[in-house]
């Protein structure tokens, strides 16, 4: 394809390509058509009957096709259960169900009827509960515990004792009555020797033990 020139000159059109016609080889093609139309003559016609005039009689059944080394399931409705197997099957689960469901409801009736029949258990009889005397086994803090209210022999003791103790008790009464300032003066002594094991204010074991200990075995 020639370029324009160097020149600039635009006036001139641009130059198509050029179409190159080649003849097409047409005898190899003729020759075929030749050899097809003469290898016809060996061949021999063969009438092919008329599919509608075949006896339906002579066709066969084809076995039934192995899926897994195991014959296929034959069609329903030849070997199968067919739709009238199938509503006898849908009947006899249907009777089957409700004769089983009337004779459970019956079994239940009986049941029920047994349990009625059957006399009431007689029930243990409300007996009153004896409840726990304030004694001094049940006392939290030990036997022969004393507090706020109670009066004789062991609450003197108590007071003459805490008499001997200084500053717990001063000037206190010996009437043998557990008042709010016996007391007060219990759990005075409590507070001041570390007594812990005791209600304040209740003369229990450990106050009878460490009020002992520093007062004697009897009384002066």
């Amino acid at each position: 394809m020639p370029t324009p020139s160097a020149s600039g000159s635009h006036d001139r059109p641009p130059l198509e390509p050029i179409v190159v016609l080649r003849p097409r080889r047409t005898d190899a093609l003729a020759e075929l058509f030749k050899e097809m139309e003469q290898g016809t003559g060996d061949l021999e016609s063969v009438a092919v009957p008329d599919s509608r005039s075949w006896d339906e009689g002579e066709t066969q059944e084809l076995p039934p096709v192995r899926v897994d080394g195991r014959n296929s399931a034959p069609p329903e409705g030849r070997f199968g259960f067919g739709p009238g197997l199938r509503r006898a099957a849908i009947t006899i689960g249907v009777a089957a169900a409700a004769v089983i469901g009337f004779g459970s409801a019956l079994l239940l009736v009986a049941r029920n009827d047994d349990a009625a029949a059957q006399p009431p258990h007689p029930t243990a009889s409300a007996e009153p509960t004896p409840t726990a005397t304030a004694t001094g086994a049940s006392d939290p803090d030990g036997e022969g515990t004393l507090r706020e209210g109670d009066s004789g022999p062991a609450v003197t003791d108590l007071q003459e004792r805490l008499l001997r103790i200084p500053d717990v008790y001063a000037n206190g009464s010996t009437s043998g009555t557990y008042d709010a300032t016996l007391k007060a003066a219990v759990a005075r002594f409590q507070l001041w020797y570390g007594i812990r094991g005791d209600e304040t204010g209740v003369y229990g074991n450990d106050t009878r033990q460490s009020l002992e200990s520093r007062t004697g075995s009897g009384t002066g």
